[in-house]
């Protein structure tokens, strides 16, 4: 009866070892032994757009840091709705979205119906800024954000605009309303045709990346008035930004990152965060980066969180001041 006693008494101090091992391994296993499979970056557009690059950039350096294929899958659609139900779905700690969160901060003022929760998308690393700007046809007289509002006041209302939908046309729209600019805007069923009307004087101001400009800029068929963002970007010395320039509600910032679910623990998002802030160090990438009119702006979870609640902040700003109402 002693043995048998002192046989059962091990048994089950063993199971009770092994499922605190188990225990504890389920508890730390996201970070001492993640990733355990490949890991997935979706990304909100087709390939060559701006996200996608730069994901591309970073996949191969995230790959040999931890030891598993980064896989980049492309998910285009409908605002970006499409990608983001693919990474709610699999809603794990091995899928992310990697794109801009201005596709997807206008959701709420768009939807009258949300197809998903944005309280659901967790901010893991910010990466880089694309280059918003305003340009204007090369052939015009105009040569800054100062010589456009007197030109298009002058005007009264005759001149065609055009804007990338999302925070671009809302910083567009709230630009011109506080400077007492009236358009005729042009609808566009793809918005990268803008450019070529642009560069014709068909259109007489236009919004979007700066990379969509760029090759029409280098032509001298279209003049850059101004960057969009807080800052120059580096790539861009010579190009003044609106806020520079007195136009401060012409200022948003093209925010890329990654994105999560709520799968992903703290500590894991933390070491994510840190991982892509290290890869997207290496000089390459900063210099691959401004030759495609994104500009490098690294940061862990808690940076990318406060920019993006600042963006949403500006958004709810331009929303209620332009009275606009859900449509979809």
């Amino acid at each position: 009866m002693r043995l048998v006693r002192l046989t059962l008494c091990g048994l089950a101090a063993g199971l009770l070892l092994a499922g605190a091992a188990t225990s504890s391994q389920a508890q730390g296993s996201q970070t001492p032994n993640w990733p355990q499979r490949p890991v997935k970056f979706i990304v909100p557009f087709g390939p060559g757009a701006g996200a996608d690059i730069g994901a591309r950039l970073i996949q191969d350096k995230l790959s040999q840091r931890w030891g598993k294929p980064v896989v980049i899958e492309n998910r285009p659609g409908a605002d970006s709705i499409v990608a983001i139900q693919a990474l709610l779905s699999a809603n794990d700690d091995h899928t992310f979205m990697f794109g801009p969160s201005g596709n997807f901060i206008v959701h709420p003022y768009q939807y009258q119906k949300m197809p998903y929760d944005p309280n659901e998308l967790v901010p893991i690393a910010r990466y880089s800024a694309t280059i918003l700007s305003l340009g204007v046809p090369g052939s015009l007289n105009i040569n800054s954000l100062g010589d456009f509002v007197k030109h298009a006041q002058a005007e009264a209302g005759k001149l065609n605009s055009a804007a990338v939908p999302g925070i671009t046309e809302l910083a567009f729209d709230y630009f011109a309303k506080k400077a007492g600019v009236t358009t005729t805007k042009v609808p566009y069923r793809d918005i990268v045709q803008a450019a070529a009307d642009l560069a014709e004087n068909r259109l007489q101001v236009y919004t979007s990346s700066y990379a969509i400009q760029r090759p029409y800029r280098e032509g001298n068929r279209v003049k850059v008035l101004a960057q969009m963002g807080a800052k120059r970007a580096p790539s861009l010395p010579d190009i003044p930004t609106a806020v520079e320039q007195g136009f401060p509600a012409l200022e948003m910032e093209g925010l890329v990152g990654l994105f999560g679910t709520k799968a992903v623990s703290a500590e894991l998002r933390e070491k994510i965060g840190a991982d892509i802030v290290a890869v997207a160090s290496d000089k390459e990438v900063e210099d691959k980066l401004n030759a495609t009119a994104q500009s490098p702006a690294r940061g862990g979870a808690k940076e990318f969180t406060d920019h993006i609640d600042r963006q949403k902040a500006q958004i709810a700003t331009i929303v209620k001041e332009l009275g606009i109402q859900p449509t979809r």
